[in-house]
């Protein structure tokens, strides 16, 4: 905004920033991000938490609220920023939205999961009563600022944890982003990400696919930010996961628990006859290319029926089930009869 701009730089007052840094983020980059406000003169206050699933809580909020209000921010000129995974940025990202009504924030986010999800969108939130994001709200930031520099320093794991929300948006929107993991996959995980020139049989295959999967993020997202129509196909691998995630926290990592959610649910396409065995085939082995899950036992029929009963609650009684009708191409189903899941069920356990 040019007139919140020229009052903050016609200010007598020192630039001030509270960062709100996720611990291990703080541990590798910390002496970084204070070096930077230093050099530039500007008062700042670092707070590191350790921001996990476990600890995604109201409580996290409330502490990080208490030391907003001891730091006296400008609501209007003065950002928090977040630095860090996509539940520091959801629990930054709440406590902004509540801190004088609505209190600017920005998003920087350090894994991939985060660079390709958390950081588009206005969605924020915290776990409550053992539910996955059950307290939350719509206050998108000013601003995302994406540095794949970040991502060089998470574990394999943790890429490959970023790499399934990727495949979601390749399987519900593009047969070209499908390919890219298909053929890169490995390529993406060894370099973490990172652009290298000289690698001409790859291209730049990190930036190619980091942009389309943020591409087809916002296609979805920004006619809809407020989720005013409930029919998404960004759901796609999060009606069963929610349930499956914070049943068996910590064993899956959030973009595992949608893999095995997307996994299930390509048997369930499989079986309405809406892919063939090949395009099947082909999804499940760019799953495991890309070192994701495709099962996992905690992933019961009781839970999976537990789950779509309380999707129908929050869907307006209709279950709204997103399924690949390709490879790139899909459609919303309310018609999938429960003989038909649990035969997809029965066909993927024994696969």
């Amino acid at each position: 905004d040019p007139q919140q701009q020229e009052i903050a730089t016609a200010s007598q007052r020192k630039l001030r920033r509270f960062i709100v840094i996720d611990e291990v983020v703080d541990k590798l980059y910390g002496s970084k991000v204070r070096e930077y406000f230093e050099k530039n003169n500007v008062q700042h206050k670092i707070l590191a938490l350790p921001t996990t699933e476990e600890t995604k809580s109201m409580d996290l909020v409330l502490n990080i609220l208490h030391e907003v209000q001891n730091f006296s921010l400008d609501r209007r000129t003065e950002p928090i920023i977040a630095i860090g995974g996509g539940v520091c940025l959801d629990i930054v990202g709440l406590a902004a939205s509540l801190y004088r009504r609505r209190t600017p924030y920005i998003r920087v986010p350090t894994t991939l999961l985060s660079y390709v999800d958390a950081s588009v969108g206005a969605k924020n939130g915290v776990n409550f009563l053992q539910c996955k994001n059950k307290l939350g709200g719509y206050t998108p930031p000013v601003a995302s600022f994406l540095d794949r520099s970040f991502i060089q320093s998470i574990p394999r794991r943790h890429i490959s944890n970023g790499l399934g929300e990727i495949l979601k948006m390749a399987l519900m929107k593009h047969k070209g982003l499908f390919d890219l993991l298909k053929n890169h996959g490995k390529y993406l995980l060894d370099t973490k990400f990172q652009s290298y020139n000289g690698f001409a049989d790859h291209g730049d295959a990190a930036l190619q696919t980091t942009r389309i999967a943020i591409e087809t993020m916002l296609e979805e997202l920004a006619p809809n930010l407020w989720e005013d129509d409930l029919d998404r196909l960004v759901d796609f691998g999060h009606l069963i996961s929610p349930e499956l995630e914070m049943r068996v926290l910590p064993s899956l990592m959030h973009g595992e628990a949608v893999n095995v959610d997307m996994a299930f649910m390509t048997y369930v396409a499989h079986a309405r006859g809406l892919l063939g065995a090949g395009e099947k085939e082909q999804i499940l082995q760019c799953m495991r290319g890309l070192e994701l899950p495709v099962w996992h036992s905690g992933c019961s029929w009781a839970l999976i029926q537990r789950a779509l009963r309380e999707r129908l609650k929050h869907s307006g009684g209709q279950p709204r089930m997103p399924l690949p009708t390709g490879l790139g191409v899909a459609d919303i189903f309310n018609d999938t009869s429960e003989e038909t899941l649990e035969r997809a069920y029965k066909l993927w356990v024994k696969d």
